[in-house]
């Protein structure tokens, strides 16, 4: 049998073995990368539909006010008590500040920390 038989053989091997490390990384990359930014860009859209009048919100510049009219690509809101109307795109909401955190939704109470309390005779005290 011909030496190159031989080499062409392993050489098979070898690319299976380098293709391997590859696959692993690309899978790796959707799971840290891709996946979660799709999963961010679908709540924010969800967010933007979501929108109704009386909500309060913030939009990307940092502007806050409430949301007097909605259609569909666009809102206005009143910024301030002069009743100064903007209308923007829906797509330059940032946040919703009238609907709780998801946390708050769930129905998870946060437990207040009480200071620690020391038992007398100890020896931190000081005297």
């Amino acid at each position: 049998m011909p030496l190159f038989y031989t080499a062409a053989g392993a050489g098979s091997a070898s690319m299976m073995s380098l293709m391997l490390p590859l696959v692993l990384m690309i899978a790796l990359m959707y799971f840290l990368m891709i996946r979660p930014e799709n999963k961010r860009k679908k709540q924010a859209e969800e967010m933007r539909n979501s929108l109704k009048k009386g909500d309060q919100i913030t939009t990307i510049g940092g502007i806050i006010g409430k949301i007097v009219q909605v259609t569909d690509e666009t809102i206005i809101i009143e910024t301030s008590d002069d009743r100064v109307r903007m209308e923007l795109t829906k797509w330059a909401v940032s946040t919703n500040n009238s609907n709780p955190p998801a946390d708050a939704k769930k129905g998870k109470k946060t437990e207040k920390e009480e200071p620690a309390k020391l038992e007398e005779g100890s020896d931190t005290e000081t005297k």
